[in-house]
């Protein structure tokens, strides 16, 4: 059985220029490392502020190919660190092809994979799909040195079916990468429940899969106005809950801050064996899940 490992999540924002927020990165991946860090996750599209608040072709200079300045310096950053580093970015493919992705990189600085984002939303402030077209590498679980762990991306993070077929591939951990935050308009009315919702989600995918689930969310209020699309505030909370769904580790809503948590391989043997629902699932009668809806029921 794997030996238990540390996973440290970075929450933060970006710095004005996309060189500041690497150099930034870099140093909090040095600091998760000495805090005993062992896989470190960063932000959503952390080099850059969220320019999905709306529609601008000018946002499509951002992207970059993998491999790129962002995946070349987290690269450096593992390697000097010794740990794994989760680093979110813009990918361009080629010309007018461009996706929401991150790149996995090992200890020794070597690319272990990439995930590019399943789910895209498109809601007023999250523009989304003007920018990205689907990932077309299925979900993914990566090998590292420490263990295996799954990677999503922010809007992956609602859908049960997801967090299902990448713990189904041997994932001890769920990582989310998020950039989720408020409305100004909307806070004072939904912005506890919309919050509240997005923790509750992802702690019931951790207790239905038995893993543990970690979302690494950014801070800070970007843009100004009340209508949608002018303002984000960013609710922060990067947390880890353990397979039964408890939150191990949690940051604050407005501050920067460096989260770590153990990753125990035992604990989820403990909680399978008591909680066997992967072992009930019955395969044979989901097919209508392969079906966007099933109209009128069954008869």
């Amino acid at each position: 059985m794997t030996a238990p490992f540390t996973l440290g999540l970075i929450q933060m924002a970006p710095e004005a220029t996309v060189a500041d927020s690497l150099e930034k990165a870099a140093a909090r991946v040095a600091e998760a490392a000495k805090a005993g860090a062992n896989v470190v996750c960063l932000p959503e599209l952390f080099a850059t502020p969220y320019f999905c608040r709306n529609q601008d072709h000018a946002a499509f200079d951002l992207a970059e190919p993998i491999p790129g300045p962002t995946t070349q310096a987290m690269a450096a950053a593992a390697k000097a660190a010794g740990v794994v580093v989760v680093a979110p970015l813009f990918e361009r493919r080629g010309p007018g092809c461009y996706q929401n992705s991150l790149a996995v990189l090992g200890p020794d600085g070597r690319h272990l994979g990439i995930y590019r984002k399943m789910h895209i939303p498109h809601d007023p402030g999250f523009e989304e799909k003007f920018y990205f077209a689907p990932g077309d590498l299925g979900f993914k679980t990566f090998a590292t040195p420490f263990g295996p762990i799954g990677t999503l991306i922010c809007w992956d993070q609602w859908f049960p079916e997801a967090a299902r077929a990448t713990a189904l591939q041997g994932a001890l951990v769920l990582c989310y990468p998020t950039a989720i935050g408020w409305h100004p308009s909307e806070k004072a009315v939904y912005g506890e429940g919309q919050r509240d919702a997005w923790i509750t989600v992802q702690r019931g995918h951790a207790i239905a899969n038995g893993v543990y689930v970690a979302a690494i969310n950014r801070v800070g209020i970007e843009g100004s106005g009340q209508a949608y699309g002018e303002t984000l505030e960013f609710w922060g909370s990067s947390f880890v809950a353990d397979p039964s769904g408890r939150i191990v580790a949690q940051a604050g809503i407005t501050e920067e801050a460096i989260v770590t948590a153990v990753i125990d391989p035992r604990v989820v043997e403990t909680q399978r064996r008591h909680w066997p629902f992967l072992r009930d699932r019955r395969t044979d009668a989901y097919g209508g899940l392969g079906r966007l809806y099933n109209e009128g029921g069954t008869s």
